[in-house]
């Protein structure tokens, strides 16, 4: 039998318990060091969930808290980690999901959309980068000045590295009308390339996974899709099948190359994977495969050409 819930406050509890002994302009900031560790070393309870309108709708509050509590502990890293995953994972899966199952004749609600789910990307990267000046004083200009400074990061760094690097990326996929973004993909693909350097089995080849919209970008901006099919092939193998490698090829490659029959088999590889199958992913499949539903019931606007069943199917 699983413990109660209440064993994940006792620590909580005990401490506001220990409050009696501290002089009084220690109490405020002594509980909040002790929530917000409770909180950021805790179990997943987000990625495990099967009801993703659940979880959306519980994650503003604790995103909120957990500002919160960075206002009284401002260089807490759990927290800034916390922060900067909780913002892009939010944005990514819930906010620009929502513009991507519009038609296109509701274009300016998918622009607001997608405008919104910039601008939480960019406060996630905020918080990621705060994360990495704590060992890093000033990274943030000196990244923009000189991307290989992204080579200082370390390896027990690679969460706070990852989360900032995927908040910046996505960030820039937003906002292609940004061009002070635009000037930022040299940093990113730094900073994802410093990742792999250090490991690229990450949580299942995520870096790797990363990289495949990085590569999609035009020829001009550094990008190339032969490199974003090497990289979906590393993710899938690293991650044995994880859903939203296949949507990331279908929507960033397969769109772009006008490959239909490709994009029809991914998304349905994608839709075909077992959310259970690993319960510590379920949450991140599930959001992902109701993206791979909206795709293919856009199908016809994304497409010039009807379905053809000679194209080649590259991502085997």
């Amino acid at each position: 039998m699983s413990p109660h819930p209440f064993h994940r406050w006792l620590p909580v509890l005990i401490a506001f318990g220990a409050l009696a002994t501290l002089p009084a302009c220690s109490i405020k900031k002594y509980a909040t060091k002790s929530v917000a560790n409770s909180l950021t070393s805790g179990p997943d309870v987000y990625g495990t969930d099967n009801d993703p309108q659940l979880v959306r709708e519980a994650i503003p509050f604790g995103l909120k808290t957990l500002e919160s509590l960075l206002a009284t502990l401002p260089k807490h890293e759990g927290l800034l980690l916390s922060a900067c995953r909780g913002y892009t994972q939010y944005a990514v899966g819930f906010v620009a999901a929502d513009a991507a199952e519009l038609p296109p004749e509701r274009f300016e609600e998918q622009e607001a959309i997608r405008e919104r789910a910039l601008r939480l990307c960019l406060r996630a990267r905020d918080f990621g980068l705060r994360g990495l000046a704590l060992k890093h004083p000033d990274i943030t200009r000196r990244l923009q000045f000189d991307p290989s400074v992204a080579k200082e990061i370390e390896i027990k760094e690679l969460p706070m590295l990852f989360w900032t690097a995927a908040a910046w990326g996505s960030a820039i996929s937003f906002g292609k009308d940004h061009p002070d973004l635009m000037a930022d993909v040299s940093v990113v693909r730094a900073l994802f390339a410093r990742g792999l350097e250090l490991n690229e089995t990450y949580e299942g080849g995520m870096f790797h996974e990363a990289m495949i919209p990085l590569e999609a970008l035009p020829a001009a901006m550094g990008g190339s899709i032969e490199r974003a099919r090497q990289h979906f092939t590393r993710a899938k193998d690293l991650s044995k099948g994880r859903a939203s490698v296949f949507v990331s090829l279908a929507e960033n490659v397969s769109i772009q190359t006008q490959n239909r029959s490709e994009f029809q088999q991914l998304l349905d590889q994608a839709l075909a994977v077992d959310a259970d199958r690993d319960s510590t992913t379920r949450l991140m499949t599930l959001v992902t495969q109701r993206k791979a539903r909206g795709l293919l019931k856009r199908a016809d606007d994304l497409f010039l050409d009807a379905p053809d069943s000679t194209q080649t199917q590259e991502f085997k």
